[in-house]
């Protein structure tokens, strides 16, 4: 007599689509503004906000945003129109070092800063 098996299917995670652009040069700080607007947002109504957005970070975003939802399109055969935006982060990169000639001899350090965004995107949960 064969034994009586059971399968446990554990819940169909839904899949997260991640793109992250690196060194792009953005102060941190400007750049999460631009992030904290679109966290927790539809792909599509995201993409709409960045486009007039006056802020000169959210074309970098926008482009990001573009990116992940093509990868999920056609990596994942993901509907662009169905995905959320479930984490943005933007973490520092490594800041450029620069000097500019001051008064009377002296020089001042110029900090040019560097980011690295990263976006995760899942599809909608149906209601």
């Amino acid at each position: 007599m064969a034994a009586a098996t059971t399968t446990e299917t554990a819940p169909l995670e839904a899949p997260i689509v991640r793109a992250s652009a690196r060194f792009v040069r953005v102060a941190p700080r400007k750049m999460r503004v631009v992030a904290d607007q679109v966290r927790g947002m539809r792909a599509p109504a995201a993409l709409d906000l960045l486009r007039f957005s006056p802020r000169g970070a959210s074309v970098d975003i926008y482009k990001l945003l573009s990116s992940a939802i093509a990868n999920a399109e056609n990596n994942n055969n993901l509907d662009g129109d169905s995905l959320v935006i479930e984490r943005i982060f933007v973490d520092e990169g490594p800041t450029l070092k620069r000097w500019r000639p001051r008064a009377r001899g002296r020089a001042t350090r110029i900090e040019k800063k560097t980011c690295h965004i990263t976006i995760h995107l899942t599809p909608e949960v149906p209601r």
